[in-house]
C-alpha cells in the first residue's frame, strides 16, 4: 500500500503537501474545465504539484510578512477560484486558519460569520466587493479587507498573532461554517489531523470506489467551501498524487462536455445531478466518456439502476458529515442500489442506532445514528468541537458518541440503511438549511401570527424549503409574495421558501411547542392544498 496515503498522522496539511511535491512533482493536481461565463480562467485552468507550491510560498511569505501568524484566522470569499486552495495550505502553513465564505451569503449573514470567527482579514475577488462592503459596515470591529488580484499584498492584521511557534497536527486548520437547528450556523473547527484523515479514509474506501496512485482524473461540481470539494477530495488527491477537477458549479448542459475535456475518470455528485441527467433523451453516446465510478449521496433508489445501465459506470452512496466525515459508503459488490443503503462500519468507525434515551433499537428499528472512532479514543479524527459553543460540542458528544440525528436503520448483516434528513434541517440540492434560521426571519413581521418551516419532496432538488403561515390578516398571494421576497432579501436566496402555504392554525404541545409532525396527515401531499403558492421559479441567484 502507498506509505504516503498512510504516513499522515504527526504532519499539517501544509507538510503533507509539501511531501506530496516532493514526490509527484510533475503530476497534475488542479484543473478548470473552459467556461467563457466564468469570470475567472475562462480559458480553463490546469496547475502541477510543483507550480502549485510555487503559488503556496508565495502566499506564505507574504502573509508572514504583514504580520500573520499562529492563531489567527482570514475569510476567503473567492467561490470556486483554485486560489483558494493555495491560500488555504499557504495560511495553514504558518497556522492560520481558513475559513472559507459561501458566496450566495447575504450581507447580513456574511456579517455574522465575520464577527463569529473573529476574522482578521477577509481575502475576496472582486465581483464580491459589494457584498464584503455592505457587511462589513454591519460590523462594529471589521477585519481589513484584500481584493485577490495579480499582486498579492495583505493589510496587516489588527491584532498581533496570539499564539507562539509554528502550528501543530491538532491545531485549527479550517473553520468551516454549517446550518444547525438554532438557525444561526455554527463553526466547525477542522484540525490539520482531521483533515488530513479524512482525505485519507476516502482515499482508501476501495471497492468500486477504486483511486490509484497518480493516474485518477476527479470532477467535482461542488463548492470548495464544503468540506466534500476543498477537504475530501482535494485531500484525497494531494495524498495519491491525483488531480482535483473542480467547476463553478453543477451544470447539466455542460456535464458530459467538461467530463470529457479534463479526461476525468470519476466524478462526486449530488442527487440533482442524476435525475438531471437522466432528463436528457438516451443518446448513443451515453457511454461515450472515461468515468470509471461517481460517489456522492441522494440517488433516489428508484433511478439508481437505471442510470448505471445507461451510464455505464457505478454510483457509489456515500455518507459522512462535517463534524466527523469517517465516510460510510456502499462500495463493495453485491451493492444494494435499489435501496438507500448506505455502507457498514469498519475498523476506526463504530456506530449504533438507538432511540431517543440512546438505548439500542432491534434490527430494522429506525433509530438515531450515533458514531465515535472506538472506545478507547471515541473522538480521534472527529471535528473538534463547535466554535464559541463548548455546550453543544458536549451534547453532541453526549456518552462518548457524536449523534448525528440522522434516522437510519440497521439490518443483521450490518448494513445501514438511510431513512430521514436531520430534524429542522432541509436538503436543497446539496445545501444544509436551517428552518429555525427561516422562521427567525419571518416571525417578527407583523403580518405573521405563527409560523412552521420544514422541508418537502421535490423532484429536481431532493427537498425544499415549505412555510406554513398562519396569517394575521389577509392570506393571499400579494401576501406570500412578501414573505418570499422578505426572505429572498436578508438570507442566501437558495434558503427563500419554495412553497407558501397558510393555514388557520399550527399545532402546539401544553407548552407551546410547534408539533410540526401533526401539521399534514399520513400521505398527505402538501403541494395539492389549495391555499399553496409556489415561488420556486423565483429561486435564483
Amino acid at each position: 500500500m502507498d506509505p504516503m496515503t498512510l504516513n499522515f498522522e504527526g504532519h499539517t496539511t501544509n507538510s503533507v503537501f509539501n511531501k506530496a511535491v516532493e514526490r509527484w512533482p510533475d503530476n497534475e493536481l488542479f484543473a478548470l474545465p473552459s467556461d467563457p461565463t466564468r469570470p475567472y480562467y475562462p480559458e480553463g485552468y490546469s496547475v502541477s504539484f510543483a507550480e502549485a507550491k510555487r503559488d503556496v510560498d508565495h502566499y506564505k511569505a507574504a502573509l508572514l510578512d504583514a504580520g500573520y501568524g499562529n492563531g489567527h484566522r482570514i475569510a476567503c470569499l473567492l467561490a470556486n477560484r483554485p486560489e483558494i486552495m493555495w491560500l488555504k495550505l499557504a495560511m495553514n502553513g504558518i497556522g492560520v486558519s481558513w475559513v472559507p465564505i459561501n458566496p450566495d451569503y447575504r450581507a447580513s449573514e456574511l456579517a455574522y460569520v465575520l464577527a463569529d470567527s473573529a476574522a482578521d482579514l477577509i481575502v475576496i475577488g472582486i465581483e464580491f466587493l459589494d457584498l464584503a462592503q455592505a457587511a462589513l459596515d454591519q460590523l462594529d470591529k471589521a477585519p481589513p479587507i484584500l481584493v485577490l488580484g495579480e499582486k498579492f499584498s495583505p493589510p496587516s492584521p489588527n491584532r498581533p498573532a496570539p499564539l507562539s511557534g509554528m502550528p501543530t497536527p491538532e491545531g485549527e486548520a479550517s473553520l468551516l461554517y454549517t446550518s444547525g437547528t438554532t438557525g444561526r450556523p455554527k463553526g466547525c473547527i477542522l484540525s490539520h489531523e482531521y483533515e488530513l484523515s479524512v482525505g485519507h479514509w476516502y482515499a482508501e474506501v476501495g471497492g468500486r470506489l477504486n483511486i490509484r496512485e497518480g493516474v485518477e482524473r476527479v470532477y467535482n461540481p461542488l463548492p470548495l467551501f464544503h468540506l466534500n470539494a476543498a477537504i475530501v477530495l482535494f485531500f484525497g488527491m494531494v495524498l495519491t498524487g491525483n488531480c482535483h477537477i473542480s467547476t463553478a458549479r453543477f451544470s447539466r448542459s455542460r456535464w458530459w462536455n467538461e467530463i470529457s475535456e479534463t479526461r476525468a475518470t470519476g466524478c462526486h455528485y449530488l442527487g440533482i445531478v442524476v435525475p438531471s441527467l437522466m432528463n436528457d433523451p438516451p443518446s448513443q453516446n451515453d457511454q461515450n466518456h472515461g468515468l470509471q465510478w461517481g460517489a456522492g449521496a441522494g440517488v433516489e433508489p428508484s433511478l439508481h439502476r437505471p442510470f448505471e445501465e445507461r451510464f455505464g459506470f457505478p454510483l457509489i452512496e456515500l455518507w459522512g458529515m462535517t463534524e466527523f466525515c469517517r465516510i460510510l459508503s456502499d462500495a463493495y459488490e453485491p451493492r444494494s442500489i435499489d435501496t438507500r443503503a448506505m455502507g457498514r462500519p469498519r475498523p476506526g468507525l463504530d456506530v449504533r442506532v438507538v432511540d431517543e434515551d440512546d438505548q439500542d433499537v432491534p434490527v430494522g428499528t429506525p433509530g438515531e445514528m450515533i458514531v465515535r472512532h472506538s472506545k478507547e479514543t471515541p473522538r480521534r479524527h472527529a471535528f473538534s468541537g463547535y466554535l464559541n459553543l463548548p455546550e453543544e460540542t458536549e451534547k453532541a458528544w453526549r456518552g462518548g458518541w457524536f449523534h448525528t440525528g440522522d434516522t437510519v436503520t440497521q439490518d443483521e448483516s450490518g448494513m445501514l440503511y438511510f431513512v430521514d434528513r436531520k430534524k429542522n434541517i432541509i436538503r436543497r440540492s446539496g445545501e444544509n438549511i436551517a428552518a429555525a434560521e427561516i422562521e427567525a426571519c419571518l416571525q417578527p413581521l407583523p403580518e405573521v401570527d405563527a409560523i412552521a418551516v420544514m422541508p418537502i419532496e421535490d423532484e429536481l432538488r431532493d427537498e425544499e424549503v415549505l412555510a406554513c403561515v398562519v396569517a394575521s390578516g389577509t392570506a393571499d398571494n400579494a401576501l406570500a409574495r412578501k414573505l418570499f421576497e422578505h426572505c429572498f432579501e436578508h438570507l442566501a436566496y437558495f434558503k427563500a421558501p419554495g412553497w407558501i402555504l397558510f393555514l388557520d392554525e399550527i399545532p402546539v404541545t401544553g407548552t407551546q411547542k410547534i408539533q410540526k409532525h401533526m401539521i399534514f396527515n399520513e400521505g398527505e401531499d402538501p403541494r395539492q392544498h389549495p391555499r399553496i403558492y409556489d415561488f420556486r421559479n423565483l429561486k435564483r441567484r
